[in-house]
């Protein structure tokens, strides 16, 4: 659905990769080469959005990193509206409503890095958890958000990338 409403598929890859994830980052040859792109069409793009102050330019010796505004007005509102297109809001909801005591949900792999690749991996922690329920909700939610699902239970997040979604308060 967002890509109707944007519809530069360069662009709508770029806000995923920045806002999907804010620690996110990215120079213009290393983005043309992870999306399969011309340098031409990444850099109109990323002229674009830093212009518009959505993206910061950070040099660094000759290059230049790209990652998000944070302290952009529109930033959360951004943000939102890409995790809503990857179907992030659905799967936490999913996984909280009967999941037992969860203490973290975290997105790890592609998606985490910000790659729409069409798998979302996710590690949960906590104490006394529905395994079960994990197994027949996957299909479940592949078939609500159109990506493959992948679960893994941990007793702690592991990967260093993690985008972490959900954390009890202690």
């Amino acid at each position: 659905m967002l890509d109707s409403l944007i519809t530069s598929k360069t662009r709508l890859k770029l806000l995923i990769k920045f806002f999907s994830n804010p620690k996110n980052q990215g120079h213009l040859r290393g983005l043309a080469d992870e999306f399969g792109e011309s340098t031409n069409s990444i850099r109109k793009e990323l002229n674009n959005l830093s212009d518009a102050g959505f993206l910061l330019k950070i040099a660094d010796k000759n290059k230049i990193d790209y990652q998000a505004n944070i302290n952009h007005p529109f930033f959360s509102n951004i943000q939102d509206l890409i995790r809503k297109y990857l179907g992030l809001d659905k799967l936490l909801a999913t996984v909280l409503e009967r999941m037992g005591n969860v203490h973290e949900v975290a997105l790890v792999g592609d998606y985490a890095r910000g790659m729409d690749s069409g798998k979302i991996e996710v590690e949960i922690t906590g104490f006394e958890l529905n395994e079960e329920y994990l197994d027949t909700i996957s299909d479940k939610l592949q078939d609500i958000i159109h990506k493959k699902v992948i679960f893994k239970i941990q007793d702690h997040i592991t990967d260093p990338e993690a985008l972490l979604l959900y954390q009890t308060q202690d």
